[in-house]
């Protein structure tokens, strides 16, 4: 396994590989890592030159200046109320949709696994609406974007900026007909802290898990919740301060190393559009702060811009001010912090019972705190 430091996982070296000679194959801390069968490798090169870790080296790889910044909510009460915040994605999504157009996003799985896949009917929207957060695997949605490109198809990809960069490096030429939705990440989270938290649940409630919402703004968007409803009626309602799983990620437990010096921080992108919670509102647009969620927009292109005002009808829209939307929403341009406890996490995330382990990451004994040390030694 090729663990090569700053890999997000994109998959783009495996999905551009012409012998198929190179598998995601899940680490120790359940992220995915290229592996190659050496026995089958041609040493084009191919794998190297698509990867964005490496082609963010290059010298101009940001743009400068700021983009233009918008604050945004979908007038259809239900797309904003079932969004995690204004309903801007699915107002682009519906877009596109309308023009025979493929739409690729993050979904649940049957077992709630985060996959990306395609959809092409407005009814499928739903299925990508809502943040999750738990890394996203890419799969084949590369290729299969890519076909549809060729064939003359408009695509909407959206994913993490990491995902984006990977498609567009795959692709390795612009595409007219391709528009890009980045978010601003946070940073995304072990799929096998996912998975054990989701069994920690149903084991608490004697059932299987039948729905999932990270972000349920029952009790506000500001204060949203983290909701599961189990098969036996059964729910669960949380703020997300005091849930385990939204503890472990927004305490930078459970993330990616890469997320940690992430090369993709930064305002401006090589997306067309970048999607956000729009966190500040209150000093900068407080005339629509009703607390049912504001989307933060920037646009960062000229075609990002152009299907940015071809929605202008489904969107209540107000030109807000870039550099102090930027500062109020830090995730734009900082990597997360590694807490002093992730190692511990992960190192005992397969064997000991997952609310335990949040506790003892938390607020952490003499033992705990001296196998600490032991384990980064």
């Amino acid at each position: 396994m090729l663990q090569i430091a700053g890999c997000t996982g994109c998959t783009a070296c495996a999905e551009i590989c012409p012998a198929n000679c190179i598998d995601m194959t899940e680490n120790e801390k359940g992220f995915l890592y290229p592996t190659i069968d050496l026995s089958k490798c041609k040493n084009c090169g191919m794998c190297e030159k698509v990867c964005p870790v490496i082609l963010s080296s290059s010298p101009g790889y940001v743009s400068d200046g700021m983009p233009e910044a918008f604050a945004a909510f979908n007038v259809n009460g239900q797309d904003r109320i079932n969004s995690s915040s204004g309903g801007a994605f699915s107002a682009l999504a519906e877009k596109i949709i309308n023009q025979n157009g493929v739409v690729y996003g993050a979904a649940f799985t049957e077992d709630f696994a985060v996959h990306h896949i395609a959809v092409t009917d407005k009814k499928q929207i739903s299925l990508l609406r809502g943040s999750k957060y738990v890394q996203s695997y890419i799969g084949d949605c590369y290729k299969d974007a890519k076909k549809n490109l060729i064939e003359g198809k408009k695509v909407l990809f959206s994913g993490t900026p990491c995902q984006i960069e990977g498609l567009l490096s795959y692709l390795s030429k612009p595409y007219e007909n391709l528009f890009t939705v980045d978010i601003v990440c946070h940073g995304v989270p072990s799929p096998l802290a996912w998975e054990k938290y989701l069994r920690y649940m149903e084991r608490q409630y004697h059932s299987n898990i039948k729905h999932v919402s990270f972000r349920d703004k029952e009790k506000g968007w500001k204060n949203f919740s983290m909701k599961i409803v189990f098969d036996n009626s059964m729910e669960y309602v949380c703020p997300h301060d005091d849930d385990l799983y939204m503890r472990a990620f927004l305490k930078n437990l459970c993330l990616r190393d890469s997320c940690y010096q992430c090369k993709f921080k930064s305002v401006r992108r090589h997306s067309d559009l970048t999607i956000a919670d729009l966190w500040g509102i209150e000093s900068i647009a407080p005339q629509i702060d009703d607390d049912k969620g504001v989307s933060l927009v920037f646009i960062q292109s000229e075609k990002g811009k152009q299907l940015f005002e071809n929605i202008s009808e489904s969107l209540s829209v107000v030109k807000i001010d870039s550099e102090l939307a930027a500062k109020k929403n830090g995730a734009m341009n900082q990597s997360a912090w590694k807490d002093n406890f992730s190692d511990y996490f992960f190192h005992f995330l397969r064997t000991t019972d997952f609310e335990k382990l949040i506790r003892e990451c938390e607020s952490p004994s003499y033992f705990v705190r001296l196998k600490r040390k032991l384990l980064v030694r």
